[in-house]
């Protein structure tokens, strides 16, 4: 059986929920709209489910073409906002390194301090913003933490949750890892560590590193609350980096932009040894 898409999910808000699509476009920077936006504190610092599962509850929606967000989450009325990717640049800082945001109004900022319990402001990628991602294929990206494109494949899920039923534990939804693409189809589990180049659609991949997972994945996407220790404990068993952490799943870069959508082949034209 051909490899195909199974699934395609671009995350607006860095750390808020994603966005399901049949088709999506692949910009230099990944899927289109994917963490064009982030919410940031008083200090212009990213915020994160790390310390705040309840960003998961934030369920943005892109209209528009881009010119328009929606924000949704439950016991709030709904905030629709004009994009504005014109205004003064800030700094903002992401895990250290400053970059330059575009505050998104203080209407935003009121929405998102109710919903955290805390001050926080949105920002959006300025249209200029250039951040180079490091990996065998750089690249570029918005707001995401390392690279472009998230890809998992049916084939690790399925090997995680049955070393997770070995151990008693419920299957986990793929949706704890966050990816921007699912592929199912590949025999061995953790390919995607070993598909240097890859086609879909029109567009074409290039591996960047292994996916060193965080506490984000213990979080329960839906309710927005820690769910226990799992899946790190039962990677922590087979998935250990040899740098450092446990790894499920691989960064992409974009090589070539195009159209991608659900059902579309997977088709591998280079491969390498994987890094774990």
């Amino acid at each position: 059986m051909a490899a195909r898409v199974t699934a395609l999910t671009y995350y607006p808000i860095k750390g808020c929920a994603g966005v399901t699509a049949e088709e999506v476009t692949l910009t230099p920077a990944g899927l289109a709209h994917d963490r064009s936006f982030m919410v940031v504190d008083e200090e212009g610092v990213f915020m994160s489910q790390r310390r705040d599962p309840r960003m998961s509850l934030i369920r943005p929606e892109i209209g528009d073409g881009g010119a328009r967000l929606r924000l949704r989450a439950p016991g709030i009325e709904d905030l629709d906002l004009d994009v504005d990717v014109s205004g003064a640049r800030e700094r903002v800082e992401l895990f250290g390194t400053p970059y330059l945001g575009i505050d998104q109004g203080p209407a935003a900022g009121r929405w998102l301090t109710h919903v955290l319990g805390q001050p926080s402001r949105l920002v959006r990628v300025p249209p200029e913003h250039h951040r180079v991602t490091s990996g065998r294929t750089p690249g570029t990206a918005g707001f995401s933490d390392s690279g472009a494109v998230l890809v998992v494949s049916c084939a690790s899920l399925g090997l995680l949750n049955r070393r997770l039923a070995d151990r008693g534990e419920d299957p986990l939804p793929v949706s704890r890892f966050r990816p921007n693409i699912v592929v199912d189809g590949w025999d061995d589990p953790h390919t995607e560590d070993r598909a240097y180049a890859v086609t879909i659609g029109a567009a074409e991949l290039g591996y960047a590193k292994i996916a060193i997972r965080c506490v984000v994945t213990t979080i329960d996407q839906e309710s927005g609350t820690k769910a226990g220790h799992e899946p790190l404990r039962t990677l922590a068993g087979y998935r250990r980096a040899a740098k450092g952490g446990v790894a499920f799943g691989a960064k992409y870069s974009v090589v070539t932009t195009g159209a991608v959508a659900v059902g579309d082949t997977v088709r591998v034209t280079a491969w390498g040894a994987s890094e774990l």
